[in-house]
């Protein structure tokens, strides 16, 4: 991306067990999790069509940046959190809320969002 060669891992385990995913990476003597790792995850506490980068922090109740970073035994890498907005009403299960697919207001808020995004993907890999 922009000139700068990217590796993009998708865990094929359970979202809580996402940390598993970064076994290759952490042994690589030259992988510095604070420099060479951005993490991508749905954040229910922002609404649709927002999202945060952060160079670093906590998990925040999500399970799989706990996961993360009891993997990397460390908060120091990057997370951009993707809103998907709070629980709706009549729904009662967070997996099955965040496994369903967008409705189509959701998908059009997402797609607006993506060139901020990438924007912002774009900033922290020249940082």
């Amino acid at each position: 991306m922009a000139g700068i060669p990217v590796r993009v891992l998708k865990p094929t385990t359970y979202m809580n067990r996402s940390g598993a995913a970064l076994a290759s990476l952490r042994a690589d003597p030259a992988f510095d999790a604070a420099r060479d790792l951005l993490i991508l995850v749905d954040d229910f506490q922002l609404p649709v069509g927002t999202f945060r980068l952060r160079t670093e922090g906590s998990a925040g109740g999500h399970n799989g940046l706990k996961s993360i970073e009891g993997a990397l035994q460390s908060q120091q890498y990057a997370r951009l959190r993707i809103g998907v907005g709070p629980l709706p009403e009549g729904i009662s299960d967070w997996a099955d809320y965040v496994l369903a697919p967008f409705d189509p207001e959701q998908v059009e808020q997402v797609e607006a969002l993506m060139p901020q995004m990438v924007d912002a993907v774009d900033r922290w890999l020249r940082a």
